[in-house]
C-alpha cells in the first residue's frame, strides 16, 4: 500500500477517481452509495485523505483528487485490474465473479509483485470487463464509448466495457447476452428498458443495468473474393 494508507482509504481513492471520471466530481452521497456506507461515516476518511494531500474537499460541492491522489488512485486501479486478470487468466475464474476478490488482493500487491504479475500475464491492456489497465507510470488510455442507453435503434454495436463490475450485475448481464466483444443490435427502448438482439436471441434489459454497458459502433468488413 502507498503512503501508509489503509485498505479502506485506498478504496476511497479508487471510487473517487471513478466517480470523478464519470461525473466530474465525487459527491458525498454518490461516494457513500458506491462504498455502501452511510454518508456521515465518510467524513473521517475523507479528512484523512485531505491531510495526506490526496483530495480536496469543498462542503456541499464534493471531493476531488489532487495530482498526487490521482496518481495513487491509478496505481490502485492498476493492481485491481491486474488481480482480476490473474484470477481469470491464470486461475480460470469466471469473469463475472472476480471483482470482489480482486478488491481484497489489490491491497496486498507490492510494486515489485505487480510488475512481475504484469509480465506473467503478458502485459494486458484491459481487465476482464474491458476497462483499461493503467501503465506502471500511471498513464491510462481511455477511449470514448457510448452507454447502451444512448445507442441508436436499428444500429449494430460491439460491447467494449462494463463499468458496474459487481457479481450480481455481471451475472445478469451475461444471462442477457452481454459479454465483452458481443455483437448486438438495438431494436427498441423506452423509459424503463432497452431491447436488443444478440446471437440471434432477443433480450430486454433494465435501463439501470444497460447504463453500465458501453458500446462502440460495429461495422462488418466486406472481404473481396478473388477470382
Amino acid at each position: 500500500m502507498e503512503a501508509d494508507l489503509s485498505a479502506e482509504a485506498e478504496e476511497y481513492l479508487e471510487v473517487i477517481y471513478k466517480l470523478q471520471k464519470r461525473k466530474g466530481v465525487s459527491k458525498t452521497n454518490d461516494l457513500a452509495k458506491a462504498l455502501n456506507v452511510v454518508p456521515g461515516s465518510i467524513t473521517n476518511t475523507v479528512a484523512h485523505l485531505k491531510n495526506h494531500g490526496l483530495v480536496k474537499h469543498e462542503p456541499y460541492r464534493g471531493v476531488r483528487l489532487t495530482v498526487k491522489g490521482e496518481k495513487l488512485a491509478l496505481g490502485i486501479i492498476r493492481r485491481h485490474r491486474l488481480a482480476e486478470r490473474l484470477l481469470t487468466d491464470l486461475l480460470s475464474a469466471e469473469w463475472t465473479s472476480v471483482h470482489e476478490a480482486a478488491c481484497k488482493l489489490e491491497h496486498a500487491l507490492t510494486p515489485e509483485v505487480t510488475s512481475l504479475l504484469d509480465e506473467k500475464l503478458g502485459y494486458p491492456k484491459r481487465c476482464p470487463h474491458g476497462n483499461p489497465i493503467p501503465a506502471a507510470d500511471g498513464m491510462i488510455k481511455e477511449e470514448l464509448y457510448i452507454p447502451l442507453t444512448e445507442a441508436r435503434i436499428n444500429r449494430t454495436y460491439r460491447v467494449a466495457l462494463i463499468t458496474d463490475e459487481t457479481t450480481a450485475c455481471l451475472k445478469e448481464l451475461a444471462a442477457n447476452g452481454i459479454t465483452i466483444g458481443a455483437i448486438l443490435r438495438v431494436t427498441a427502448r423506452d423509459s424503463s428498458f432497452i431491447t436488443f438482439t444478440s446471437a440471434r436471441r432477443s433480450h430486454r434489459l433494465r435501463r439501470d443495468l444497460a447504463s453500465s454497458v458501453h458500446v462502440k459502433t460495429f461495422r462488418r468488413v466486406a472481404h473481396a473474393v478473388e477470382t
